[in-house]
């Protein structure tokens, strides 16, 4: 099979996708009811500009946006989509909530999708394919071109600690703390083809690259990589895919418009070219993020020194000011100078706050779905 074709897109469009967990209204554990949620969203489909389609297994439900200019574009298809989602949950006794993971649900017991390519990748990858029922938000970027697509791609790779930490939300697994603001993370890295993608900055050096791939039989489309941030030519975009699912869909909104500012002020004003030496401390600082939140820190590979993430990020906010301005950005980027001051740490420091109070986890997804609707 060969590549797809680039498309035209323009530059600095957003795409947002969440996925989002579905519980029963009992013991808000998760819950088969993707097939019967698809059915009554039929009704808004004509109404909606975001989509909502299944995800690998049954207890999970995907929602995208249509092509966005701005924050304000995002916020409304996602609220659209988001109270047409929990009025048809609520017609079938389900709810629905953010979250990387779901805090104590028993893996063993999810059901695959009945899709083609879903038996597939469970006939590949095994018991990983159920253990893959976690929750996150992927963003796309509009690219003038593929060779833009690939020098963003990497330049972007510096920043993918951001925002892991700001959205972290996934502490809890299978009814255990982890220790860890993103425990999600570490269900994608068991894939072989997951991480980061290989350091090639023209279309053709990809392309023959992805034709190597091809030949071995490992991969057939783009899809087959799980890697943090590829290419999505049938798109015309990058497509960034470390974050948790928030549990707000103003978080996801916020989070989309940080990569958007970034991206722009990467592109327009260049403030470093991207090296394979920045790739030295990738895992190192990835993993920071994902064990300690914005409490974490990473290393520059460049000068060996270590930053605090809140402070990188703060300083961020301050470089891509007038890129927020430009992409009227900057009630998205208000929501994340918010969120460096919030004493409990974002999502996850919310989700560890909620259970030491209720002593419950049932009760915290409960809350959590709350929040999902707006009302809590």
């Amino acid at each position: 099979m060969s590549l797809e074709t680039f498309a035209t897109s323009r530059a600095f469009t957003l795409g947002v996708e969440l996925e989002l967990q579905i519980v029963n209204r009992h013991d808000y554990d998760l819950t088969p009811g993707a097939a019967d949620l698809l059915r009554v969203m039929e009704k808004h489909a004509k109404r909606l500009i975001a989509d909502v389609k299944p995800e690998i297994t049954s207890s999970m439900i995907e929602t995208s946006t249509g092509i966005c200019e701005r924050h304000h574009d995002v916020i409304s298809q996602l609220t659209e989509v988001r109270d047409a989602l929990v009025h048809s949950a609520g017609q079938l006794n389900l709810r629905l909530c953010g979250g990387g993971t779901h805090p104590f649900q028993d893996w063993s017991r999810r059901r695959i999708f009945d899709t083609p390519r879903f038996h597939q990748v469970s006939e590949l990858y095994g018991y990983l394919s159920k253990q893959f029922t976690v929750f996150g938000q992927h963003v796309h970027i509009g690219c003038t071109g593929p060779d833009q697509a690939l020098w963003l791609l990497h330049a972007l790779s510096r920043f993918m600690p951001h925002v892991i930490a700001l959205s972290a939300a996934s502490p809890y697994v299978q009814g255990s703390d982890t220790g860890f603001h993103s425990a999600r993370l570490n269900s994608v890295n068991a894939f072989p083809l997951s991480g980061r993608a290989p350091f090639l900055l023209t279309w053709d050096q990809f392309t023959v690259y992805f034709n190597k791939m091809a030949r071995t039989g490992v991969v057939e489309s783009m899809k087959d990589f799980y890697w943090d941030i590829r290419p999505k030519p049938e798109f015309g975009t990058i497509e960034v895919r470390v974050m948790d699912t928030p549990l707000t869909i103003e978080r996801a909104a916020a989070i989309a418009a940080y990569l958007q500012c970034v991206a722009r002020w990467l592109v327009i004003e260049r403030p470093f070219e991207p090296e394979e030496d920045d790739y030295l401390a990738y895992t190192y600082n990835r993993f920071q993020a994902c064990r300690f939140g914005l409490d974490g820190e990473v290393v520059n590979p460049q000068t060996a020194e270590h930053h605090p993430l809140r402070q990188l990020i703060a300083q961020t906010l301050v470089d891509v000011e007038m890129h927020a301005i430009e992409l009227r950005a900057e009630r998205g980027l208000a929501h994340i100078r918010e969120l460096l001051n919030t004493p409990e740490g974002g999502d996850a420091g919310w989700l560890r706050a909620t259970q030491k109070r209720e002593e419950f986890l049932p009760e915290v997804v409960r809350q959590q779905c709350l929040k999902f609707e707006g009302v809590g």
